[in-house]
């Protein structure tokens, strides 16, 4: 009987964490920096007023997932996604971006690459990132990046 509770309460762990994974600072700050170290920018390193900020603004947004920019003081990327969407997919979603950069012009080709420069923006130096899942079952992702980035005529690396 004892074996079969432990087998149970060790299942269920492992689900938590499985649940948990590519959610936490760790696998925010590691796809970023993956990023960031492709183009020669110094890694992000995590900041706790930022990861506040980040989870104040979605929990503002927790009734359903509407995707408003905060207009705060940060640089910020957000997303929604669907039923178990991971913060570290929201972050590959924006850096499917990177083709649409034209680092010679220093523009964006369709208009699409202001997710992407923001993650690798040369003085952006802290990070801090949430999620939520939504009363609609949609989950939204903030990253909030201080400095911020995204200054037009400037480039990001």
């Amino acid at each position: 009987m004892r074996s079969s509770y432990l087998m149970i309460t060790t299942i269920f762990f492992i689900m938590i964490s499985t649940c948990l994974a590519e959610n936490t600072a760790k696998d925010f700050l590691e796809v970023h920096n993956q990023a960031r170290k492709e183009v020669g920018v110094g890694p992000l390193s995590w900041n706790k007023t930022l990861e506040a900020y980040a989870k104040k603004y979605a929990m503002e947004r927790i009734q359903n997932c509407e995707m408003e920019h905060s207009n705060g003081p940060y640089g910020e990327n957000l997303a929604e996604g669907y039923d178990e969407m991971k913060g570290s997919d929201a972050v590959k979603f924006w850096l499917t971006e990177k083709p649409n950069y034209d680092y010679d012009s220093n523009s964006c080709l369709n208009d699409e690459c202001g997710h992407y420069t923001q993650i690798v923006w040369r003085n952006t130096v802290h990070l801090g990132c949430a999620r939520v899942k939504c009363y609609n079952n949609w989950v939204f992702v903030i990253c909030s990046y201080s400095p911020p980035g995204n200054y037009n005529g400037e480039r990001p690396y």
